[in-house]
């Protein structure tokens, strides 16, 4: 199985201060930053998902969604958290750019050059991800239940989440919702990949 690391909407306006800051999500940068420097140093792909909004989409609450504007595309929100470094030859996808849908999974997303993330997966040969960012409740949980019925294999990188938890305990929840449909966890201490 060749993996590949997905690093989940690590953007300004879900950090701490941001338009819709997730308690706590800086704290996944650190991290974040490790899990790369593994994936990189074995060989393995780096993907990175951002939300990519446009200043009117259903997402938001002024058109009957539940979230403030954030990460519309080309603002300063929408740009990734200070801190993040992503290797040269990751690979950006943006996801949310309907005005029509919510746009929670990465497996929505499409790359610069218009190929939809699962089509990205299968040119790289990828069957297993690594999934971590923010937020655990919405856009990880969304990625790791869409994915799995796909046939793609998922590892939730539970030091390097973070919830929104609008209601207490939906992130818990969320980790409980990826393990029954049959997701595994790991953490940093634990990571074992194939070409290391």
């Amino acid at each position: 199985m060749k993996q590949a690391l997905v690093v989940v909407d690590v953007q300004r306006d879900f950090c701490p201060g941001g338009a819709l800051g997730v308690p706590g999500g800086d704290e996944v940068v650190p991290v974040l930053n490790r899990y790369m420097e593994r994936f990189a140093r074995a060989g393995l792909p780096v993907i990175a998902t951002r939300d990519w909004h446009p200043a009117e989409t259903k997402h938001f609450a002024d058109r009957g969604g539940v979230w403030p504007p954030h990460c519309i595309q080309g603002t300063r929100g929408a740009d990734f958290c200070p801190g993040l470094h992503l290797p040269p030859n990751a690979i950006v996808v943006s996801k949310g750019v309907d005005p029509e849908t919510q746009g929670y999974s990465a497996m929505e997303a499409v790359a610069a050059d218009g190929t939809p993330f699962p089509e990205l997966l299968r040119r790289l040969g990828v069957d297993h991800i690594y999934v971590g960012g923010l937020a655990t409740d919405y856009c990880v949980k969304n990625t790791v239940l869409d994915a799995i019925p796909a046939g793609i294999a998922v590892t939730v990188l539970i030091d390097a989440v973070r919830g929104v938890n609008l209601q207490p305990g939906d992130s818990e929840r969320a980790l409980t919702a990826a393990l029954n449909a049959g997701a595994d966890f790991t953490t940093l201490e634990r990571l074992k990949l194939g070409n290391e």
